[in-house]
């Protein structure tokens, strides 16, 4: 997703410093809202992580689709939330967020860090359809930084995304494996060696290096062709644009966040990463690949209306 800015600037201290700076207190405050959101968005991902291994406890119910025709759809995710409560308790909830909350302070420390030591030249905006080259050149550069921070930032957090998602997907097995990180290290260093703590790394990376460059290059080309400089509310479509533009890139990136996050827990010794849930991967382009002639490449996209994909889908009233 796109970068959001925070304050990086270095006030001249005169005198000793008695205690941190705007600069040092605005970083606080993002990682706090960082660790935040992913406290409060946690049970949503863990649904979604159960989706995508292809868990699903609970049979279908017959509802209707916009056409009036009877069909059946699979619990969504307060039914699977419920689900969940059920068996684990409210607090089943929260299942391997612990090691989500470090990779996530870890993920925004580093990239603000990143954008520290490599600073972006600050360009103005440029919109004029006569300065294309200019502009694209200005989108260029900044995706590139923020390609950089990105890859670096996903690098080092990786490893905690990796036990984070084995935690969770404990609860299709109800293993006890990964009871904690140190553990979880052990384990894996023990079972895979480094190259454990990487597993599905390759297509994330590959995940959010096309968003970036989609998102940002189709923002750019409707802000300078489409929004006229003349209108009015220009520069609030403007503002707009980038974050319309990533919604619709995110759904056509998810394969590769699904192919990932499955390649993060297949083979790892756990019910959900071996068959019936998954045959044994021996890379993530073959897990790709049987997704895709199963048409499940968007497997747990949407965690609302989620239609059953069978056969006997639609029925006669």
């Amino acid at each position: 997703m796109a970068d959001i800015p925070v304050s990086s600037g270095i006030s001249p201290a005169v005198g000793p410093r008695m205690g941190p700076g705007p600069a040092e207190g605005a970083d606080a405050l993002f990682v706090a809202l960082s660790a935040g959101f992913t406290v409060l968005s946690h049970p949503l991902l863990y649904v979604k992580l159960l989706v995508q291994v292809g868990h699903e406890p609970l049979p279908p119910t017959v509802g209707r689709n916009l056409l009036g025709r009877k069909v059946l759809y699979l619990p969504g995710f307060f039914t699977y939330a419920r689900h969940i409560v059920e068996v684990d308790g409210k607090m089943g909830l929260f299942r391997g967020l612990s090691p989500r909350i470090i990779s996530s302070v870890l993920s925004t420390i580093n990239r603000e860090q990143v954008k520290k030591a490599f600073p972006l030249e600050d360009m103005e905006h440029v919109s004029n359809k006569d300065d294309m080259k200019t502009s694209l050149r200005k989108v260029t550069k900044e995706t590139c930084h923020e390609m950089m921070m990105q890859c670096v930032s996903r690098i080092i957090s990786h490893p905690l995304h990796v036990i984070s998602m084995r935690c969770m997907v404990q609860f299709v097995g109800r293993e006890v494996k990964y009871s904690n990180i140190i553990s979880s290290v052990k384990t894996i260093w023990k079972e895979e060696g480094l190259l454990g703590f990487f597993v599905g790394l390759v297509p994330h990376v590959l995940g959010d290096l096309i968003f970036l460059w989609c998102c940002n290059l189709l923002a750019h080309f409707i802000n300078t062709y489409a929004v006229d400089d003349n209108f009015n509310q220009a520069s609030v479509i403007r503002s707009y644009t980038k974050f319309v533009m990533g919604i619709a890139v995110s759904m056509l990136t998810y394969p590769f966040l699904l192919v990932g996050d499955l390649m993060a827990v297949n083979n790892c010794g756990l019910l959900a990463g071996l068959p019936p849930y998954a045959p044994v991967f021996s890379s993530w382009i073959h897990c790709w690949r049987h997704l895709s002639a199963q048409g499940q490449l968007f497997r747990g996209s949407s965690l609302l209306f989620r239609r059953a994909s069978t056969p006997a889908t639609f029925f006669v009233d």
